[in-house]
């Protein structure tokens, strides 16, 4: 029996803590009723029958969770999610990779100019003329 009692206790404190994390993480907009500092202490206060009630009637139902999943993977129509990370962002990956080309070209471009001048010193010292076209541009 106590074993029983045991068990539903951890049962009770798991709900709390689902409750709390899901109260604690909702939008607010999402937060129906009463303010999120009250369900909080509602939460803790009362954990069975808090936990419950932060369920049934505390937060908003999810519309995405109670449609149908889509036959075949067709499109449901609506808008797609916003990115969660900027990993996940096509453009921001997009500018990332734009950005370091760039970088890379200008660091191309600069180490050209390096190795002209580079030989062109050389050809100098050992009394030869520059060549025309290699002269870098000003």
């Amino acid at each position: 029996m106590a074993r029983l009692y045991v068990l539903l206790f951890l049962a009770q404190i798991v709900l709390a803590v689902c409750a709390l994390i899901s109260c604690l993480s909702a939008e607010e907009g999402q937060i129906r009723a009463l303010p999120r500092i009250a369900w909080v202490l509602i939460i803790l206060f009362f954990p069975l029958v808090g936990s419950i009630a932060w369920f049934v009637a505390g937060r908003e139902p999810d519309p995405a969770a109670r449609r149908a999943w889509p036959a075949g993977g067709a499109s449901t129509g609506r808008q797609p999610r916003r990115p969660l990370a900027p990993d996940d962002d096509p453009e921001f990956l997009r500018s990332v990779q734009d950005g370091s080309r760039q970088q890379d070209q200008e660091l191309f471009r600069r180490w050209e100019e390096d190795l002209r001048r580079r030989e062109d010193d050389l050809r100098r010292r050992d009394g030869d003329p520059p060549r025309e076209g290699d002269r870098p541009e000003v």
